[in-house]
């Protein structure tokens, strides 16, 4: 589709081709990277205000001192956890926050996150929230990625993207933001993210979460979140964006 023949369309048509098209040329991308639902916790507390990168050395040191878990945490005292973590930035407030998690599910869910992730969306969301240092990205992180449930996660490569293809006003709220990709992708079907062999974008090879089984809205939000993140890391970026050999050039407004 050349600019000059664009034809009107709704914004959730509009998100749809961007799925469809991405997905048909990166293929599934496996994200997010992680081993167990509590890792996928983590990194979502440790991704505040740093780069992936930073993260994964973080979880690596976590990893290799064999406390990468619920108990891990529980028991590792505030000062050596905030060396482990320290590549992430803010290491302090972040081990804080990632007590506090524990606290928390210890005194909700008995220190379990099969009976937390159990409860219904809204509630666990509306608990999540609560939490100091958790907003609606990190809590709608950990809901998706973590826990399977059927969410779609906004950041700023989200809000850049939309704002770029006039999706959305660049003042929409992260809510208005999140109910339309919701709007728009929850009837898709999931196999179009197996299409192509994971080629571009943010993919990641498979891993134990990647293929975690989840229901097919949870799988193209998850799926549409990662192609995302690959166009924003790789093309839209805030500054110098290189829309000339983005995959997205021809759903760009002529104006």
């Amino acid at each position: 589709m050349s600019m000059s023949a664009q034809v009107s369309r709704t914004p959730e048509e509009h998100i749809r081709e961007i799925y469809t098209a991405l997905s048909r040329a990166w293929g599934p991308q496996h994200w997010w990277p992680a081993r167990t639902r509590f890792e996928v916790i983590v990194g979502a507390y440790l991704t505040q205000n740093t780069n992936w990168t930073n993260v994964e050395l973080a979880l690596r040191k976590l990893r290799e001192a064999r406390v990468l878990t619920v108990a891990g945490i529980r028991d590792l005292p505030p000062d050596e956890l905030e060396q482990l973590i320290r590549s992430s930035g803010y290491f302090r407030q972040k081990a804080s926050r990632l007590k506090a998690f524990i606290s928390f599910l210890d005194e909700n869910y008995d220190g379990s996150l099969t009976k937390m992730f159990s409860q219904p969306t809204a509630l666990r969301r509306e608990q999540l929230l609560l939490l100091n240092g958790v907003g609606p990205e990190t809590a709608d992180s950990i809901l998706l990625y973590a826990g399977q449930h059927s969410v779609f996660v906004v950041d700023a490569y989200t809000r850049r993207l939309a704002t770029r293809h006039h999706i959305a006003p660049e003042n929409a709220t992260y809510e208005e933001l999140r109910t339309l990709f919701e709007r728009a992708l929850e009837n898709i079907p999931a196999t179009q993210t197996a299409a192509a062999p994971a080629t571009g974008g943010a993919c990641h090879p498979p891993s134990p979460m990647s293929m975690a089984k989840r229901c097919a809205s949870a799988q193209v939000f998850n799926e549409m979140h990662g192609l995302i993140v690959g166009v924003g890391k790789t093309y839209c970026r805030k500054s110098r964006p290189d829309c000339e050999h983005c995959p997205l050039k021809c759903f760009l407004p002529a104006s």
